[in-house]
């Protein structure tokens, strides 16, 4: 569980942090009982202590990420932020219902899931191909008429 941005007036709005692949609880599993137990703040409830400190903050999760990005030439405008995008985009392209996908990210309004979502062009072209093909079906195909 996780706390996302407040609505104006109101406490930060908890989230779950699911995913729905199989094999993050794998990996998730292999981080709690093999790596984050030899960690300096292993002790405390963070699920991502830093070494230094009780959490890794926003900000380093933000350079560290920017540093990657840069060192394998990825585009600049790309942020730590950028995953949380990528993973809704992820959902909407595997045939994931729109309502679980806005669900998911914790958001009120589809419209919010919208902005969140960047389909390649390949995806584009497959919904429309498949709306295309339906249409024509349907078009082509003799309806019966009541007596």
């Amino acid at each position: 569980m996780r706390h996302g941005k407040a609505k104006k007036g109101s406490p930060p709005k908890r989230r779950s942090v699911l995913t729905v692949w199989e094999w993050s609880a794998e990996i998730l599993d292999q981080w709690i009982s093999e790596v984050r137990p030899v960690m300096r703040h292993a002790d405390g409830p963070a699920l991502w202590p830093s070494e230094r400190g009780r959490r890794v903050g926003l900000q380093r999760l933000d350079s560290r990420f920017a540093a990657y990005r840069d060192d394998l030439g990825l585009d600049p405008v790309l942020d730590f932020h950028s995953l949380r995008r990528s993973y809704v985009t992820h959902l909407i392209e595997d045939g994931w219902d729109p309502l679980f996908v806005q669900q998911q990210a914790g958001h009120d309004h589809a419209s919010t899931t919208s902005i969140y979502t960047c389909v390649s062009s390949d995806f584009r072209t497959r919904t429309l191909r498949r709306a295309l093909d339906a249409t024509v079906e349907a078009a082509l195909t003799p309806t019966r008429r009541a007596l």
